[in-house]
C-alpha cells in the first residue's frame, strides 16, 4: 500500500477498506462504502483532508485499525471519505521524563513492546487486546487490567495533538480544556481527528503475576461469582480480577455447560498474591500452582489469549488473525444474586444450543483508582459506585451460517 488516496475505482481500494475491518458482520455488498480512503503520511494530509471534505459536504469517518464494534470508522449512510490512520504509527519513549508520544495508527501491542524495551520497570495502562488502535482506543477511554491501579488511559494523557474542523492543527494549550477534556472518552472523531497523545508512563515491578482459575457450575461457580461481585472492586489496587462466564460443550455434543473462569493480572510475585487472595477470596481457592510470574510485558501477550511461552513480537502484528462476526455489548451493572446468576447461566446455554456462536459474558472489577477519580475528570463517567462492567460477547464460528437477529 504506497498510494495516499484510494478510489473504487483503484484496483487497490477493496484490498485497503478490508484490511482494517475487524468484523465480518460490515465485510459484505450491502455495507455503504466510501467515495475514497485516504492514508495520510503527514499531518498537513489530515489537514487537507478535513478542509477538502468540509468544502464539498462530505462527511469524514477516522479509523486507526477498526475495532470500533458497530464499524463506524469506516461505514455510514451517507457521503463519506475515510481517513484512515494506519500510516501515522510512529512512537518515542522517554523514559527519564516517563513520558511517550504515540501517533494514532499505532498499535497498543506496539506500544507496549516500545516501552518494555526501552524500560522493563515502565508500562502503560490500556487494553488487553494488542492490534487496538491508540487514536480510537484512548479516545473512547481505554480501560485494561491495570484500571485499578492506574486509572484509564485518558487518566494518563498528558497533550494531544489534533486537527479541527476548520484544519487547523491543535494542542492542548490551543484547543482549550473543554476540547481536551471531550476527547479523552468522549470519542475523538466526534470532535476533532487525533493526530498524536503524550502520554504518561507509568511504574510496574520487573515481575508480575497472572493466573487463570476456572469453575464448572458442578465445581460451585455461582458461589465463586457472587463473591467475586462483592471482592473483586475492594481487592488492592495491585490486583484485578476479571470473570469471564462462557459456553462450552459438554460430555456429548449436544450438551452445553457453563465454565466461570477467574483470570488475574498481579503486580507483584506470587508469594504476596496467594495469601492475599487466600485471605479476601478464599472461595477462588487459589494456590502457588496456579500463579505464573513473568515481565508485565509478557503479561500482555498472557491476557490477549496466547500460551505462555508465546515470544512477545506477537504484539507487533498489527492484526490477530482473520476478522470475525461478532456484537458486542457493555453495561455497568450492581451485584447480581445467586439466582440472577443461575439464570443467566441457562440463558447462556439456551443461545448455546440453539446458535452457530461463541457466547461469554466478560465481568471487569473497577474500585481502586476509578473509585478515586472524579467523574467529571474526563468524558468517561463510570466511575465511584460502579463495581464492574459487563461485556457481552456473540462471536459466530467461521463457516457457520449466522442466524437472522
Amino acid at each position: 500500500m504506497l498510494e495516499s488516496i484510494y478510489t473504487p475505482s483503484n484496483s487497490s481500494f477493496e484490498n485497503a477498506l478490508q484490511a482494517y475491518i475487524r468484523n465480518r458482520r460490515f465485510l459484505t455488498p450491502e455495507t455503504p462504502k466510501s467515495v475514497a480512503i485516504v492514508a495520510p503520511n503527514h499531518v498537513s494530509h489530515v489537514q487537507a483532508t478535513v478542509i477538502c471534505a468540509k468544502d464539498n459536504g462530505v462527511q469524514i469517518r477516522v479509523r486507526s485499525v477498526g475495532h470500533d464494534y458497530e464499524g463506524l470508522s469506516y461505514r455510514s449512510n451517507v457521503t463519506f471519505v475515510i481517513l484512515d490512520m494506519f500510516n501515522l504509527r510512529s512512537i518515542d519513549v522517554d523514559v527519564d521524563n516517563e513520558v511517550a508520544f504515540v501517533q494514532a495508527g499505532a498499535t497498543i501491542g506496539k506500544l507496549y513492546y516500545k516501552i518494555a524495551n526501552e524500560s522493563k520497570g515502565h508500562a502503560y495502562p490500556a487494553g488487553v487486546c494488542p492490534s487496538l488502535g491508540t487514536g480510537g482506543h484512548f479516545s473512547g477511554g481505554g480501560y485494561g487490567n491495570m484500571m485499578r491501579k492506574y486509572g484509564l488511559s485518558v487518566d494518563n494523557i498528558l497533550d494531544a495533538q489534533v486537527v479541527g474542523a476548520d484544519g487547523n492543527i491543535l494542542d492542548r494549550a490551543s484547543m482549550g480544556e473543554d476540547l481536551f477534556w471531550a476527547i479523552r472518552g468522549g470519542g475523538g472523531a466526534s470532535f476533532a481527528v487525533i493526530v498524536s497523545w503524550k502520554i504518561k508512563l507509568v511504574q510496574v515491578p520487573e515481575k508480575v503475576t497472572v493466573f487463570t482459575v476456572p469453575f464448572t457450575l458442578e465445581q460451585g461457580a455461582t458461589d465463586v461469582a457472587f463473591k467475586w461481585q462483592q471482592v473483586a472492586p475492594k481487592l488492592p489496587e495491585d490486583l484485578y480480577i476479571r470473570q469471564i462466564a462462557s459456553v462450552i460443550n459438554g460430555s456429548c455434543p449436544l450438551e452445553k455447560k457453563i465454565l466461570v473462569s477467574f483470570m488475574g493480572l498481579f503486580l507483584g510475585e506470587a508469594d504476596k498474591l496467594v495469601p492475599l487472595v487466600n485471605q479476601s477470596f478464599p472461595e477462588l481457592n487459589l494456590t502457588k500452582e496456579d500463579c505464573k510470574e513473568m515481565s508485565w510485558l509478557e503479561s500482555t501477550v498472557y491476557w490477549a489469549g496466547f500460551p505462555v511461552g508465546t515470544p512477545v513480537q506477537v504484539l507487533l502484528n498489527r492484526t490477530q488473525g482473520a476478522p470475525n462476526i461478532f456484537k458486542v455489548k457493555s453495561d455497568v451493572k450492581t451485584v447480581i444474586p445467586k439466582e440472577g446468576l443461575e439464570t443467566i447461566w441457562q440463558m447462556l446455554i439456551g443461545m448455546g444450543n440453539t446458535s452457530a456462536a461463541n457466547i461469554s459474558m466478560q465481568w471487569n472489577p473497577y474500585g481502586g483508582k476509578m473509585s478515586e477519580i472524579p467523574e467529571s475528570s474526563t468524558a468517561f463517567p463510570h466511575r465511584s459506585g460502579n463495581l464492574f462492567l459487563i461485556q457481552y460477547v456473540v462471536l459466530v464460528r467461521r463457516g457457520a451460517q449466522r442466524e437472522q437477529p
